[in-house]
């Protein structure tokens, strides 16, 4: 097929912008073939600008290059059109400004894809450190334990957080590590801290942003699974039972505003797991 005026303009400029990129990296013609996967003479045709190169193979040069496809094909002179100018903004967007571009897009034309973050929620000893990395492995994807991110960006642990600088501390804390997650990335199982239901930032855009799954258990078996863990010091409280109760009742309202509820007393990780992978298949169909 011939080559129309400004499609040779276009291939002479792509040429130049892969030499002077190239030249910048110190890669030899060879080195960046190698790199590419690509052909010597196919990167020498697409420098003299005879190659009518395919967004696939101009990708491939772009990674060699550590720059994207529009960094190689982005006008010498600047595109002063609405959509270039739109263009220009979006390659310097942060993840968090594609998150938020993403969010409004939707808003706007009416559609909401799968969300693909899934928050486990409830009390300390419902399970969701042991089914989280069990749910992540069967959903390929992966799993972090939010409280870890918390402890780690405190140089504390838990109990030293709590007993140091208060809950309203960790609070704070925890609301940067899901700012980070949401951040960073594209969609995972974590585990929230049993308290999360009582900061309402967190908790609303926890709601907003992902399918929350609330692994629910009676306090007979949070009784019961704090005994197997061998947990002394909780389980010898005279009072231990009354104020489980007691917390399970003031939680259990906001607990209930998760999308899911997974009853998981009397059950197996196994169970559990399987039984949240059959909710979230039906609510995704409904």
């Amino acid at each position: 097929m011939k080559e129309t005026p400004g499609s040779q303009a276009l291939l002479s400029g792509i040429g130049l912008r892969v030499r002077a990129l190239r030249q910048a990296h110190e890669l030899t013609v060879r080195e960046l073939s190698v790199r590419a996967n690509l052909s010597q003479r196919f990167i020498n045709q697409i420098e003299s600008g005879d190659a009518n190169v395919s967004i696939a193979k101009l990708d491939q040069i772009a990674q060699a290059l550590a720059c994207t496809v529009t960094d190689l094909t982005a006008s010498a002179e600047p595109d002063r059109s609405l959509r270039g100018r739109t263009w220009r903004l979006l390659s310097q967007c942060s993840d968090k400004d594609w998150q938020a571009l993403h969010a409004w897009l939707e808003q706007r034309q009416g559609t909401e894809s799968d969300r693909q973050f899934i928050a486990l929620i409830g009390l300390r000893g419902a399970g969701k450190s042991t089914v989280g990395p069990l749910l992540a492995k069967r959903l390929k994807t992966e799993f972090v334990e939010l409280d870890q991110w918390v402890e780690d960006a405190a140089g504390l642990s838990l109990a030293q957080i709590f007993t140091t600088h208060g809950e309203s501390y960790y609070h704070e804390l925890e609301r940067k590590a899901l700012a980070r997650l949401f951040a960073t990335s594209l969609g995972c199982v974590f585990a929230a801290g049993g308290s999360i239901v009582d900061d309402a930032v967190s908790w609303n855009q926890i709601k907003q942003r992902c399918h929350t799954v609330w692994l629910h258990a009676t306090p007979q078996e949070f009784m019961s699974r704090m005994i197997k863990a061998k947990e002394t010091r909780l389980t010898q409280r005279p009072t231990v039972m009354s104020d489980l109760k007691a917390l399970l009742a003031r939680r259990e309202p906001r607990y209930g505003e998760s999308s899911l509820t997974i009853k998981t007393t009397g059950k197996s990780p196994a169970k559990v797991v399987t039984d949240v992978l059959a909710s979230l298949r039906k609510s995704r169909n409904r």
